[in-house]
């Protein structure tokens, strides 16, 4: 009996920290194999690492809003004034919840922190810092994550990323690269579909792995667009750590048909760890269709999207 309160005791009389996390490594996989949706191909779930304790997902799906502040043509994030902007994006997460009440939704505002532009030595224009303070400012009100999405244009990612990492160290931010806007020859940004290596994946995963061992925080999460095959190269080559967790998101836009298909020929063939879904809301309606995906459609697709963007 003494033992115990003197056990009792000392644990009274150690600092607070921060919470310690603790993986649920079966739910990990119940969801994971829910994700896969039936897949019988063997592709799905893909074979990979336990994450951190502390990792979002599969225990969450991230419904996201992207865009930049200063344009209103880049992404609905830009589009409206700020209140109703979040209200939509509230409106989202609980249909999306309504559809799967399984998976708790976390909000999140995907801001292009770096654009690709035609003109300037790398064809690129860094947002100023008081404009991503503006979205984190603006994710808190809704508890929100933030991903800062680069377009490197004639850049790098090893120049881009690390000018980034004041705020990629903070516990609710993380990262997203986009393969259509890295130029790997003097080509103008949107005059020609981009690319990523394996490589390039690489180098950001590593970062942000080094990020979370150095400042001891839970698994960042990398998103990485991709729409057609050239987009990614050497997908077999990526590398995925208990630090990361790797998305790779159907950006394509069009009719459901084109969008159905271009996920199954560029996201389920090669599979890296989660999946992504971009629902354009104005290039998705120009079809005579003019329907977007609903989410009770998408989560009959193999395999089922964990996060969705809405352009």
């Amino acid at each position: 009996m003494n033992g115990n309160i003197k056990a009792k005791n000392l644990v009274d009389s150690l600092p607070v920290k921060t919470p310690i996390f603790v993986l649920d490594t079966l739910d990990y996989n119940i969801r994971l194999n829910f994700l896969a949706n039936g897949d019988t191909s063997g592709k799905w779930p893909p074979k990979g690492p336990y994450p951190l304790p502390g990792a979002i997902l599969p225990f969450y799906r991230i419904v996201a809003f992207y865009g930049n502040l200063y344009s209103k043509r880049m992404g609905i994030l830009g589009e409206y004034p700020a209140a109703e902007m979040l209200e939509k994006l509230k409106k989202e997460c609980q249909n999306w919840e309504k559809a799967d009440s399984a998976f708790p939704v976390k909000p999140a505002l995907h801001y292009i922190a770096v654009t690709a532009q035609t003109e300037g030595q790398n064809k690129n224009l860094r947002m100023p810092f008081h404009q991503i303070e503006k979205i984190l400012s603006l994710a808190n009100t809704i508890d929100a994550l933030v991903f800062l999405d680069i377009q490197v244009g004639w850049s790098s990612l090893e120049v881009e990323i690390p000018k980034l990492e004041k705020f990629l160290k903070l516990p609710n931010v993380h990262l997203g690269i986009d393969p259509e806007f890295s130029m790997k020859s003097e080509i103008l940004p949107g005059k020609q579909i981009g690319t990523f290596d394996a490589k390039d994946i690489n180098y950001a995963s590593k970062y942000l792995s080094n990020l979370v061992k150095k400042y001891q925080l839970t698994p960042k999460i990398l998103v990485v667009h991709r729409f057609t095959k050239n987009m990614v190269t050497n997908v077999r080559s990526i590398k995925i750590s208990p630090e990361v967790q790797f998305i790779l998101d159907m950006d394509g836009f069009g009719t459901k048909e084109l969008k159905k298909s271009t996920y199954q020929r560029h996201i389920f063939t090669e599979p890296v760890q989660f999946t992504g879904f971009k629902i354009f809301y104005k290039n998705d309606t120009k079809t005579s269709l003019k329907e977007l995906y609903t989410p009770s459609e998408l989560l009959k697709f193999i395999p089922r999207p964990i996060y969705i963007q809405y352009h």
